[in-house]
């Protein structure tokens, strides 16, 4: 459940920033966030659907001052649920499903907002060892 994940080139990365409601804490949805990314990864994996890794972020609150362009070096707290399909249309299947829908509904209700976003992958490597 908490193994290293392997990302094949040309795969595609959706990109979700999950804003919770004022009052609510990750404590209050880690069991809505875990049984989605478990239905995610269970009925819509490889061929089933075509789900091929996911990872999940909590924004620490740090902003790089050498990476960072715009003066205003904020970001509200948030969430980021990012996961990697064979193509897009294979997520926008998966998530017009009914189980998926379900399971998401939970998440939603105790969010501000969500913005999920597609990346089509042009590079990746890995240091050498």
């Amino acid at each position: 459940m908490f193994g290293p994940i392997t990302i094949p080139f040309g795969a595609k990365m959706l990109f979700n920033a999950v804003t919770l409601k004022p009052g609510v804490t990750f404590e209050q949805v880690e069991m809505a966030v875990g049984e989605l990314c478990m239905v995610v990864k269970e009925t819509y994996g490889g061929n089933n659907g075509g789900f091929l890794a996911g990872q999940v972020f909590k924004f620490s609150g740090f902003v790089s001052d050498e990476g960072s362009l715009n003066a205003a070096k904020t970001a509200d707290d948030h969430y980021a649920i990012v996961t990697y399909w064979q193509s897009f249309e294979a997520h926008e299947t998966s998530h017009a499903d009914e189980i998926f829908n379900s399971k998401f509904a939970a998440l939603a209700s105790m969010c501000s907002e969500t913005k999920e976003l597609g990346y089509d992958m042009l590079w990746q490597g890995a240091a050498k060892g």
